[in-house]
Parts: C-alpha cells; sequence; structure tokens
C-alpha cells in the first residue's frame, strides 16, 4: 500500500470485518499498449452469458453476471486482488479511516469459512469472546460455505444497534456454537501506551490507519513527558495485519536517522519500482505538519525491542524489517505471517474499483517479505509453557494462490505439517480429558503477558526465556503461481 497510499491481512491477514491490507491509491489513467484480447475466449465468455441469460432456472440481472465474472477473474490472481463493488468500496474506504459498523474483527479465509485472525481490541467480537482461530461457519441463516469473503464481510456489517447471530466452530475446543453479537461503530485505537515500569515504555500499534501517525507522536511525547528518561522501548507490532504504507513508513522514521532506506518496492510497471526513505516526503500523503517533529531525539536511539508474532503482517512488517536490517532494534517473537505484495487501488468508476498486486516488498538488505515473513533474532514461545495455538495459524504461503517471494524456489516445509498435526493431536487428546477448554493467552501488554516481560528482561540485560522449539519456517511448494 503506498500513498499514493495503502494492509494484515492474514488475515491472514485479509478483510477488516473487515481487515487491513497495505496497498496504494492510484487514479491515475494507464496508457498501455494491450496486447492482442484472445478472441475465441471472448467469444466462449459471450456464449456462456447468453446461455445463463437464456436457459438458467430463472431470470438472472446482466449486471450481477458481469460483476460476478469480474470477481472470479480477480479472485483467481491471488489472495489479496479484489474487486469492490458500490457497497464494498465504500466498506473498504471506512476501513482505511479506522471507522465503520460490524462486529469488529479481522478475517482470512480457510477452507471455504472465514476465519478470525484476530478480534479488534475492545470491539464487540472482542468483548463476547471470539478467539484467533475461530472459524465462522455461519452468518444468521445462511452458511458461509460458498460465500466470497466480501460477501461474509456485507453480511456481517449492517445498522447500529442491530443483532447478528455467528456460529463459531472452535478447533482447539472441537465444538460449534452461537454468539449473538450487537453491531455498533467501531472505533479502531491503533495505538496504545504505557510505562510498564519506571524507565521502560511498552507502545502497541494494533493497525496502521489514517490517524496511527499522529496517534503515535502524540502519545510517545506523553510518555517521554512523563519519563524523560526513558531507558528502553518496547514496540508492539505483535497481530497487526498491516495497513497504510505512510504509516509504517513513518513509525520506522521515528526510530531511524533521516534518509535511512525503509522499504522497496518492485513491480511489472515502472511506477512500482520505487524506493522509500526515513523523510517527510516519503510519509506525509497530504502534506502539512510533520507528526513526527514534535517526538525527543531520544527517540533515535534508545534501546529497542520489536515483538511481533505470526499475525503481524504487510505494513507492521515493513517496520520490523527495516528496524532489524538497520540493527536499530531487535525483533523478538515468532515469524511474522510473510505478507510482502503490494495491493494498489485503481477506480474504475466513482463507485468500483480494483484492488490488484502490483509489486512485491522488500527489506533494506534487498530481502523480500513476501511468503517469508520476518524472522526475528530471539524466538519466543507464547507462554511460558510453550506454544498453544501457534502451530494451528496460517501464513501467507499457506495460503491458496499466493505469490512466491520471487527470490528463488520455495520448499515445502515438512517439519511445519508435522508440528501442525502434533499440536492439533495434543490439544484433542487435552480437550478428551478435559471438560475445560484451553486457556485463551493473556491481552497483550498484560501483567500475564510472557512475551512482554521476556523483551523486558531483554532490555534490562537478564535472562530471557528463548524457544526451545520453534525455528524458521520456509514457505511451502504449494499453493503458488
Amino acid at each position: 500500500m503506498t500513498g499514493k497510499l495503502k494492509i494484515a491481512s492474514w488475515v491472514a491477514v485479509g478483510a477488516l470485518a473487515g481487515a487491513l491490507t497495505t496497498m496504494q491509491f492510484q487514479a491515475t489513467a494507464r496508457n498501455n499498449v494491450l496486447a492482442p484480447l484472445p478472441l475465441e475466449e471472448l467469444q466462449q465468455l459471450a456464449a456462456v452469458f447468453s446461455l445463463i441469460k437464456s436457459d438458467y432456472v430463472e431470470p438472472v440481472d446482466e449486471k450481477k453476471l458481469i460483476s460476478d465474472a469480474i470477481s472470479g477473474m480477480v479472485s483467481g490472481l491471488d489472495p489479496h486482488s479484489t474487486y469492490f463493488d458500490k457497497t464494498t468500496f465504500k466498506e473498504f474506504r471506512e476501513g482505511t479511516t479506522g471507522k465503520f459498523v460490524g462486529v469488529g474483527i479481522e478475517i482470512g479465509m480457510e477452507d471455504g469459512l472465514v476465519k478470525i485472525v484476530s478480534p479488534i481490541e475492545g470491539s464487540p467480537a472482542f468483548r463476547a469472546g471470539l478467539k484467533s482461530g475461530d472459524l465462522i461457519t455461519k452468518i444468521d441463516d445462511t452458511f458461509v460455505k460458498g460465500l466470497t469473503m466480501d460477501q461474509a464481510v456485507k453480511r456481517m456489517r449492517g445498522q447500529p444497534s442491530t443483532k447478528v447471530v455467528l456460529t463459531i466452530f472452535r478447533k482447539a475446543e472441537n465444538r460449534s456454537f452461537p454468539v449473538t453479537i450487537v453491531r455498533e461503530e467501531i472505533r479502531v485505537q491503533s495505538v496504545r501506551t504505557k510505562m510498564i515500569e519506571p524507565g521502560y515504555a511498552w507502545v502497541r500499534v494494533s493497525q496502521f490507519q489514517d490517524r496511527t501517525v499522529e496517534d503515535f507522536a502524540t502519545k510517545v511525547a506523553a510518555l517521554y513527558k512523563e519519563d524523560p528518561n526513558i531507558k528502553g522501548f518496547i514496540l508492539d507490532l505483535r497481530n497487526d495485519p498491516g495497513g497504510l504504507l505512510e504509516g509504517a513508513i513513518a513509525i520506522a522514521s521515528a526510530f531511524l536517522p533521516r534518509d535511512a532506506v525503509v522499504v522497496s518496492t518492485n513491480g511489472q510497471l515502472p511506477e512500482s519500482k520505487a524506493v522509500y526513505k526515513a523523510r517527510p516526503d516519503d510519509y506525509l500523503r497530504r502534506g502539512g505538519n510533520d507528526p513526527l517533529a514534535r517526538l525527543p531525539a531520544a527517540l533515535k536511539t534508545v534501546p529497542m525491542i520489536v515483538l511481533v508474532n505470526e499475525g503481524s503482517a504487510s505494513a507492521s512488517e515493513i517496520v520490523a524489517g527495516a528496524l532489524k536490517d538497520h540493527k536499530r532494534a531487535t525483533i523478538m517473537g515468532a515469524q511474522t505471517f510473510g505478507k510482502g505484495s503490494v495491493q494498489t487501488v485503481r477506480p474504475l468508476t466513482p463507485e468500483t474499483a480494483l484492488k490488484i498486486t502490483t509489486a512485491r516488498y522488500y527489506t533494506p538488505s534487498g530481502a523480500s517479505i513476501q511468503a517469508k515473513g520476518i524472522v526475528p533474532d530471539v524466538m519466543l514461545d507464547e507462554t511460558a509453557e510453550g506454544n498453544v495455538f501457534a502451530a494451528l495459524r496460517v501464513r501467507e504461503a499457506d495460503l491458496e494462490k499466493h505469490i512466491t517471494s520471487g527470490q528463488g524456489p520455495e520448499q515445502k516445509d515438512a517439519a511445519r505439517e508435522k508440528a501442525r498435526e502434533e499440536a492439533i493431536r495434543k490439544l484433542e487428546e487435552a480437550n478428551a480429558k478435559s471438560a475445560e477448554p484451553p486457556k485463551p493467552l493473556p491481552e497483550f501488554g498484560s501483567a500475564e503477558d510472557f512475551q512482554l516481560a521476556q523483551a523486558l528482561n531483554r532490555l534490562k540485560g537478564k535472562p530471557v526465556m528463548v524457544s526451545k522449539t520453534m525455528t524458521e519456517r520456509k514457505p511451502e511448494d504449494n499453493n503458488t503461481n
């Protein structure tokens, strides 16, 4: 995304029900000379259109047929390219502002079902106890199987104060159950901060939205006003599905020297080949004052940790990759999602648009983020007891039709598949022996947050409980194009 503009998501990074994807908005006209169109195939398309119109069991709206044909053509490219009709384009634009009416979940698709990447903090879904990895099998009386992601999102959204019943399958507990949720306007607070203890600050960025940079600058300045001598800084990007590219460039720029390379892009078109640096020209989409100008110079040198996990995608991977390559921070946690492709939104009409993958993202060292992600300097388990749900989480390389890294062949990760099967087996055995469901992971930033505690230990020079089981996960060679 760039800005020239903007996502997540696993969502797996997915749709903000929706979720965001890091991408660009471009309304420029294209003057490329098109290759000759395949006449025979176009004739087949016209023939199918005609047969449906004449022979289908009941009349079909012509405009809907064409819209569906476009949607099918685009969805066959990769998991992140999408055709936006009038309704979905409006919802997409609402999502970038951090405000929409819905249940408040970041989603992806798995086996034809809607998979919850993570509930948005403070949302109705969050309060209802929905969890990462939950599958939505029904929305009210409609089965999800057979719906596109956009159709599922549309059914979950609605008017404020109206109810929607989601039927949830929780794989870890091997059970299905209904959850009634009252829709409300979701105002995502993308930046949270606090002093963990004197001298050590924690800043969580849950998404990169229009106001993220302004909120980040305001809240970090307040931390330094509270304690001008901060000794350590933890930037928490766990489960951050991405968002606006400019936001990622700005957050990385807050910690890097001016003009340091943050990220580069490369694709087929000349305009897709770009280098973005730590400078206002590359992160101020509308000009104006630079929010980062009011931050103290100490932010450029304060010792820092970046926390990431399998849910960190797109824009959050750009930030982590830049800070890692410049050796500005120690990256801790789990290998990130691997959503390293650029989606450009090209308006087709005032009310419709095409979101299409146009390039890949590369870290300052030239490494592709796509299908690999960012490998932490220090691997951490989810809890002191180990990983409960990590092996079950989907990454970019697991998505059907994902594009490759573009840097050599992908290798199938047999070890990861074995670990996934073993994790499922253990959860099933545990469920069979106990009526109690697996203990949910603690809230990020809480006193029980194991990974946060390890990050703090690292800043203070204390021993860190590194993972004894996690290793770098290679992209798989299946489901590629």
